[in-house]
């Protein structure tokens, strides 16, 4: 076991963080998110949209191994309120460089990139059903939850999503916060959760098989209904836990901090179908 870490490290370290600055780096994005989502052509983010997020103001990094590109973070920037922020859209690790702690060194890098342009906020959906993104979200990273997005995307032609609807949270990453920088730092939160929310390991299995399906949209509904629910009392998701069986929770509390740069126009936030 140890020589095995070992060697994913030795890898880690030889991986180049960096911008993606050429078209021909953008080209390899666009193929990792089809490799990686198995998007039908119509919903791939095409090359030309990862072009004008550069000029823009938005952010393409990537993840290089001996100059190929094996990962990418992809943001768009946004205002609200008043505010400019950056939404990432995007952050995909080919299969077999996974586990080697590069989504996060990819949203470091990104983190460190919009502070130098004094930006404070970096927002992101992600699937709350999807474990190992929640724990990285939340626990890795110390991004905060408050929003539940109703079927966001509208359907999805990848199977990842095993035909659910594309329910989303909101990750709010507010880059300094005193939560991000104890999160980052590796400071133990004092957290008094208020309520959990859970997520069975089995998920992945569901929603993989068609005869299972119906359980993992079960989760689903079960989860929505518990999510706004907590929101519309002014919980947040705080904390993440995974357990050895490989299942998720998510804990709900009160932030202690103020950050915020008002409401978001999502058309089914807070309602409970």
């Amino acid at each position: 076991m140890a020589k095995v870490k070992a060697a994913r490290v030795t890898r880690s370290e030889a991986i180049v963080v960096r911008k993606c600055a050429e078209v021909h780096d953008l080209r390899a994005c666009v193929a990792i998110q089809k490799e990686v989502w198995q998007f039908d052509d119509a919903d791939l983010v095409p090359l030309r949209v990862f072009v004008v997020a550069l000029k823009i103001g938005g952010q393409v990094i990537g993840a290089f191994e001996r100059g190929d590109l094996v990962g990418f973070v992809f943001s768009l920037p946004g205002t609200r309120g008043g505010h400019s922020y950056l939404h990432s859209h995007m952050l995909a690790v080919r299969q077999q460089h996974r586990n080697l702690g590069l989504g996060r060194r990819l949203k470091l890098a990104q983190r460190e990139e919009a502070l130098a342009r004094k930006i404070d906020l970096i927002e992101w959906t992600f699937d709350p059903l999807e474990i190992k993104n929640a724990y990285l979200n939340i626990a890795r990273l110390g991004a905060i939850a408050r929003t539940y997005s109703v079927n966001h995307y509208g359907a999805s032609s990848s199977p990842l999503q095993g035909g659910l609807p594309t329910d989303r949270l909101v990750a709010e990453w507010w880059l300094r916060s005193r939560r991000v920088q104890r999160v980052l730092e590796g400071r133990e939160e004092q957290l008094r959760a208020e309520t959990t929310i859970e997520v069975p390991g089995e998920i992945y299995s569901w929603k993989a098989a068609a005869r299972t399906r119906k359980r993992a949209g079960q989760v689903q509904l079960r989860n929505r209904k518990a999510f706004l629910a907590a929101f519309s009392q002014g919980l947040t998701v705080l904390g993440y836990e995974r357990d050895a069986e490989g299942s998720g929770k998510f804990l709900l509390g009160r932030w202690d901090e103020a950050w915020s740069y008002g409401p978001r126009d999502l058309e089914n936030e807070g309602q409970i179908e």
